[in-house]
């Protein structure tokens, strides 16, 4: 069982000599095996949330728990992938992806299924030997993705994993990412600002409130892309056409602006 709970989780931090209220009271449950995307105005403490169920921060008040067990530290049940790909520049795709494995201290013929199993399923066959710096961005997070995946977590964190990506690549990354998911599943908390992206990727949407950060809405993505079928359009651009998408992406979009426009009333 791999689901993340928020109980009542506040945060505050401590700067300047003031205190400042971060998230405020965050009650949610993620299911096992379900995608959920966070989206929200920016500063309302989004990555915050992904950070403490990765164990790289704590809540002020409430607790965070991810099957069943209350989040103390990092594991690599829990892996991360940021924005900027964090890939060991002095490595090769293959030993980035390989490094995690070792550390877990799987036999050499086993590291090198898994490997080979991902180099494959993220389109990476024929660059093995080749460094960070002579992959493009795109490429990139393909192996942070794939180095991610390989060591088998029970939940990945995705902290804005294509910001970085031009608009073409963003979209390519988004369908494999997608591919991934059905083939593949994980627990998966994924924070974003894009809201195409997030009603494209997740079984349900978080909208937060502006700072501090609540839980405003919850919108259920899923039963409408079982409904309508979504998942027989293999390009993102197909599916974002369909009236159900369009509608799902304008909801959400209103309620954000919404928050935008509190955060302009206290500017």
């Amino acid at each position: 069982m791999s689901n993340i709970v928020f109980e009542s989780v506040t945060r505050v931090f401590r700067r300047d000599g003031r205190d400042f209220l971060t998230l405020d009271g965050i009650s949610l449950e993620i299911a096992e095996k379900e995608f959920v995307a966070v989206v929200g105005p920016s500063g309302c403490g989004k990555t915050t949330c992904m950070r403490m169920v990765a164990g790289l921060e704590f809540p002020t008040s409430g607790q965070v728990k991810v099957a069943g067990e209350a989040v103390r530290k990092p594991s690599s049940e829990r892996a991360v992938v940021f924005q900027q790909f964090a890939l060991f520049p002095w490595k090769s795709v293959w030993d980035n992806i390989d490094f995690g494995l070792r550390v877990k201290g799987l036999p050499a013929q086993k590291r090198r299924e898994i490997i080979e199993h991902y180099i494959g399923l993220m389109n990476l066959k024929g660059y093995e030997s080749a460094y960070p710096h002579q992959l493009s961005g795109g490429m990139q997070q393909r192996v942070a993705i794939a180095r991610a995946y390989a060591l088998d977590p029970q939940v990945l964190l995705m902290d804005e994993p294509f910001g970085a990506l031009d608009a073409q690549t963003r979209v390519v990354m988004q369908e494999e990412l997608v591919k991934l998911a059905r083939i593949n599943p994980r627990t998966v908390l994924f924070i974003t600002h894009a809201v195409d992206e997030s009603v494209y990727l997740a079984d349900r949407v978080v909208i937060m409130t502006s700072r501090p950060g609540k839980v405003k809405e919850i919108v259920d993505v899923k039963s409408t892309r079982e409904k309508e079928g979504w998942d027989k359009y293999s390009k993102i651009e197909d599916v974002m056409d369909l009236p159900s998408f369009v509608s799902l992406r304008t909801h959400i979009w209103r309620s954000l602006r919404e928050e935008h426009g509190h955060v302009e009333e206290r500017a």
